[in-house]
């Protein structure tokens, strides 16, 4: 019989007023939340935090003071709950600013296993942070990181992104009504692939924001107002990349690439949300991940990638879906059968070309990738492993 846990879930909750300033983070609850409660377990919430504040920059002293209200605060709730009936686990996905160490101490102290999910380490870090050490268990989407928690020696488990799509969007729905389709925030490394793609051929409707002329820019969020002095700043680059990327960042500054100049504005959509967002996934004869990163520490020249979340939840809502080859896709997907990838402009366009001119092919990939993914890639399925791993019967 499989355990049915109560799980206490910290996952970017707000106090449920206007969204903070950082990019998209409400669907991660709803994801996170549904999942657990479909695969059967209780959802606990400390409903009078404000998690997602976390995530605004803050000077440290500033920082300090938050991390110590905040987890006074719900460590506190924790403990009145627990009192009354047992909580079995925390599972949360929480960036290092989000976490002060003695509270995930008081936690575990009170018999609670701790397990954190983070889904953009080979972005962010170099080293897994300390705060990380916190935990009984991380749970590791990217393969590329796996090395990093393995040097580092901390019990991991390496598992797909985080994903739930309602039941209404399981069933088959493959009526194509548009061309291939992108959905996403532009980037220079994203603008670059679509120009070259655009350039070959591509004939795609790219939907999101910062892609039109008026948007220069790149569609970034509003930078933050400083919180530290520049030499400050400056060391904790080096502290988070180290001084080979502060080498790279001094060459770009004294010599900066010219920004993509493409007029993406034939091709460019307003962003979209909720229905609309798997509507236009799913309406697209093909649609595209694209799987580059820009980072600090590599020269600009370097193309690096890794499997993102949009890699579950095309295939999983039964989207045709072709995406940027990253080492340990094909551990996902049987490449070919279940989704398709491609590795440059060139070959994107050219398997978009096929896909275009074989519709059989295009249906088998929507009706296998979506098999797969809710066969192996539910939050049922990876509770189940963390469960064994962690021996909660």
């Amino acid at each position: 019989m499989k355990p049915r846990l109560r799980i206490l879930l910290i996952c970017h909750q707000d106090l449920g007023g206007v969204p903070h300033p950082v990019p998209a983070y409400r669907f991660w609850r709803e994801y996170f939340h549904s999942g657990l409660e479909e695969a059967g377990h209780q959802v606990i919430e400390i409903n009078d935090v404000d998690w997602a504040s976390g995530l605004l920059p803050r000077a440290p002293a500033e920082l300090a003071k938050w991390q110590r209200n905040t987890w006074e605060k719900a460590v506190a709730a924790v403990e009145k709950i627990h009192r009354q009936q047992p909580i079995d686990l925390l599972l949360g996905y929480l960036y290092p600013n989000q976490i002060l160490p003695a509270g995930i101490t008081r936690l575990r102290e009170l018999g609670i296993p701790t397990v954190n999910f983070f889904c953009d380490n080979v972005r962010e870090f170099r080293t897994v942070p300390a705060a990380f050490r916190s935990f009984d268990l991380n749970w590791v989407p990217e393969f590329e990181a796996l090395k990093m928690y393995r040097q580092a020696g901390l019990a991991h488990l390496h598992a797909p992104m985080a994903c739930w799509i309602s039941p209404t969007l399981r069933q088959p729905q493959y009526s194509e009504r548009s061309r291939q389709a992108f959905i996403g925030r532009r980037d220079e490394l994203r603008a670059q692939l679509l120009a070259q793609s655009i350039q070959r051929g591509l004939a795609v409707d790219i939907i999101g924001p910062g892609w039109t002329e008026e948007a220069a820019g790149g569609g970034a969020p509003a930078k933050s107002p400083p919180t530290k002095s520049k030499w400050s700043n400056q060391w904790a680059f080096i502290q988070q990349h180290g001084l080979r990327a502060f080498g790279y960042k001094l060459a770009t500054a004294f010599n900066p690439p010219p920004p993509t100049r493409f007029d993406f504005a034939p091709y460019a959509a307003p962003g979209v949300a909720d229905q609309d967002y798997w509507r236009a996934m799913l309406e697209a004869r093909v649609c595209l991940g694209i799987n580059r990163y820009p980072s600090p520490r590599h020269p600009r020249t370097v193309i690096k990638t890794y499997s993102r979340l949009r890699d579950i939840e095309a295939p999983m809502a039964g989207a045709c879906y072709l995406t940027e080859w990253t080492e340990g896709i094909d551990h996902l997907y049987d490449c070919g059968r279940e989704i398709e990838t491609y590795r440059n402009a060139e070959e994107l366009v050219e398997k978009v070309n096929r896909l275009e001119a074989e519709p059989e092919t295009r249906l088998k990939l929507r009706q296998n990738g979506q098999k797969r993914a809710l066969a192996d890639h539910t939050l049922t399925k990876t509770m189940e492993r963390i469960c064994a791993q962690l021996d909660l019967g």
